[in-house]
């Protein structure tokens, strides 16, 4: 089922739950789906690929604008941004812990042939292709770089 159809299944589900909170988050993610398959004359439909790129968007955009709420003691908006994100989680993929992404990242160092920190750029590479939605950009970034030192 594509994400398009699994968020319209969870509007209505959501309708008929009267969860304010949770329409909101749906409706959003729905919003940004639309705009995308409508922007500059795209064919009205999206890859995998693409729904994935949207929604690690706007996790992130949920997290950075959480973070800032909190810092800013704005409790009332952090809680909204992170009720949010944990709706948009839902239909990402499961994140790997720590251990996953170090025994990930290990294969992906001895497949291109990495030896130092010099070769980042080719382990990155290959990493963000394949990690793309399971873990976030910045600790892969900083495993690859502890693993090559």
């Amino acid at each position: 089922m594509s994400l398009k159809l699994s968020v319209e299944s969870e509007i209505k589900k959501a309708m008929l739950a009267k969860d304010k909170d949770r329409l909101r988050a749906l409706r959003s993610i729905k919003s940004l789906i639309m705009l995308e398959e409508t922007k500059g004359g795209a064919a009205g439909s999206i890859s995998e690929d693409e729904e994935l790129k949207l929604l690690t968007r706007a996790a992130k955009q949920r997290k950075d604008s959480a973070d800032i709420y909190q810092q800013q003691g704005r409790e009332d908006l952090y809680a909204v941004e992170m009720a949010e994100l944990e709706i948009i989680s839902e239909f990402l993929p499961k994140q790997l812990t720590e251990e996953e992404l170090e025994a990930a990242l290990k294969a992906i160092i001895a497949e291109v042939g990495a030896e130092g920190p010099k070769d980042m750029g080719k382990v990155m590479g290959a990493a963000t292709k394949s990690l793309a939605g399971k873990a976030d950009g910045k600790a892969i970034s900083a495993k690859v770089k502890s693993l090559l030192s």
